[in-house]
Parts: structure tokens; sequence; C-alpha cells
């Protein structure tokens, strides 16, 4: 009949054992979902600057008085966005660093975006040469 001290000992070996069994999954899963996290970000970013850039373009070849209205839902992991000359740019924070999502239209637009997080209205205004962006 084993002592109640051997029984302890070879429990606690045991949930040692499925302890460090368990760490290297947890890491696996953690690296995996901040990948997708990430990936998931950027790919609404470029979807977001895509419809910018399509929406410019139609706002624009329609004339001066045209305006369109977007309702776009942002992703949390935005650093910064510029709106200038022919390029939508969204600057992503991701677990590598920042990485750039860069749309190029064929008209030019000036204005802002939002950086935050959620659903913005955005107006494209045709003026006389550009496009005019603005965030409500």
């Amino acid at each position: 009949m084993p002592l109640k001290s051997q029984v302890s000992v070879e429990y606690m070996l045991i949930m040692g054992f499925a302890a460090l069994m368990t760490l290297p999954l947890l890491i696996i899963y953690y690296t995996y979902s901040s990948d997708t996290s990430d990936s998931v970000a950027a790919s609404q970013a470029l979807q977001i600057a895509r419809k910018i850039a399509d929406s410019s373009e139609s706002v624009y070849y329609l004339g001066k008085p045209s305006q369109t209205t977007l309702k776009l839902n942002f992703p949390d992991k935005i650093d910064s966005t510029n709106v200038s000359n022919r390029e939508v740019v969204f600057k992503i924070k991701t677990t590598q660093g920042i990485t750039e999502v860069v749309e190029v239209s064929s008209v030019n637009m000036s204005g802002t975006l939002p950086t935050s997080q959620g659903i913005h209205i955005i107006t494209l205004k045709a003026q006389d040469g550009f496009v005019q962006i603005t965030s409500n």
C-alpha cells in the first residue's frame, strides 16, 4: 500500500507534466489568433480604401454638384490615415510593427479620415479638379 506522500508526489508530477504540455498549445493559440487579428484589420482597411477610391472616381466623373455618403466600419488597429493626391493610406498596428495599406485612385482626393474604431459616415463631394472627403 503506497504512502500518502508518494501519492501526493505522483499527483504533482502528473499535474506538472500536463501543465508543460498545455503551455506550448497556449503559445501557438495566442500567436495564431494575433496573426489572424492583424490580417482581418488589414483586409478591412484595404476594403475601406477601395470603396473610398472607387466612390471618389464615380463622384468625380459625375461632376461638381455630385456627392455620395458611405457608411464604413473601421477596424480597431488603425494608427493613422492619410488622403492626399491620388492615394488613400491606412497605417495599421500589427504584431510586427506598422503596416501600410495603400489604394491608388485615378482622381485627386483631399480630406481626412477617422482613426477610431467603429462605424463612420464618410461624405465624398466632387469639387473642381478633386474630390473632397469628410467624416462625421
